[in-house]
């Protein structure tokens, strides 16, 4: 598996980090603290410094019941911060989290290798046409509803199989478009109950049917802390065990708030499955 960034190859065997870099007021674990011009380059660098492979930057936040930000302000974030990264970092390959095709176009043409939609182009109607346009790589992520209330759609007629329905629904569109580089993101905690959640982490390896690199992004999310009754804050431990469990399950990318942890879970799991039996290798 590789992903073809502004015309490098980057390998995905061993996995790699995707480390989160929110620019947002209001997220949930990290909301306010990146909004600095000087927080935003350290934050950056310590993204890279700590192994990091892809910056995944964010302006709006996506917890569950957040508000919808204005376009302009969120398209005025990325630029900035896509300049201001790539200024420090020439060589940063920078992930835009975003669903709006306006903003993708701008950040790609600024300078971002790829396009992370957490809406997997529901949101949007020009989202895929944009990322044919731009040919990027695009990660399709599922979620059943906008941030705001995607937790009142928790309803389905089978959890799995809808997921997956929908995935290869927005894959074909995607390849009529002439998109191949597409990673696959299940939406761990977008739509999802905390038992639907775990339901999903159990049969990961169900998306490998699409034969595209997989992203698990799972992050100090409330499937940990509530599960464990603490806080975000405290649910770094929980995050680590549970991508192990993931790339034991073939996760081909960990999008992480704490990347030097999630660096060294995939060198543990890597030394503890050789090569001729990894389970990953072998369904590839």
């Amino acid at each position: 598996m590789t992903l073809n960034l502004k015309k490098q190859l980057l390998s995905l065997n061993p996995p790699v980090v995707m480390g989160i870099l929110n620019i947002t007021d209001d997220s949930f674990f990290d909301g306010g603290k990146y909004t600095t011009e000087k927080a935003i380059v350290a934050r950056a660098a310590q993204i890279l410094e700590e192994g990091a492979a892809l910056i995944d930057i964010g302006a709006v936040s996506t917890r569950p019941g957040a508000a919808e930000l204005d376009e302009a302000i969120e398209n005025e974030r990325i630029k900035k911060t896509v300049r201001l990264i790539l200024k420090a970092f020439p060589d940063a390959l920078l992930s835009i989290d975003t669903w709006r095709a306006s903003v993708a176009e701008m950040a790609v043409n600024e300078g971002a290798a790829m396009i992370n939609d957490v809406s997997g182009g529901a949101f949007d109607a020009n989202m895929l046409k944009t990322v044919a346009a731009l040919q990027v790589p695009y990660c399709l992520m599922h979620t059943s509803a906008k941030p705001d209330i995607m937790q009142q759609h928790i309803h389905y007629n089978d959890l799995l199989t809808d997921i997956l329905q929908f995935t290869g629904r927005q894959l074909e569109c995607l390849n009529s478009l002439g998109v191949h580089d597409v990673i696959i993101d299940p939406g761990f905690g977008f739509g999802k109950t905390q038992a639907q959640n775990y339901h999903l982490m159990n049969n990961l390896e169900a998306f490998h049917i699409f034969g595209r690199p997989l992203l698990v992004g799972i992050s100090r999310k409330s499937m940990i802390y509530k599960l464990l009754q603490t806080t975000p804050e405290q649910a770094l431990n929980g995050t680590s065990v549970l991508n192990t469990l993931a790339i034991e399950r073939g996760a081909h990318i960990l999008r992480v708030h704490d990347v030097k942890e999630a660096v060294e879970v995939i060198k543990i799991v890597e030394a503890f499955q050789p090569p001729a039996s990894n389970c990953r290798a072998s369904r590839e």
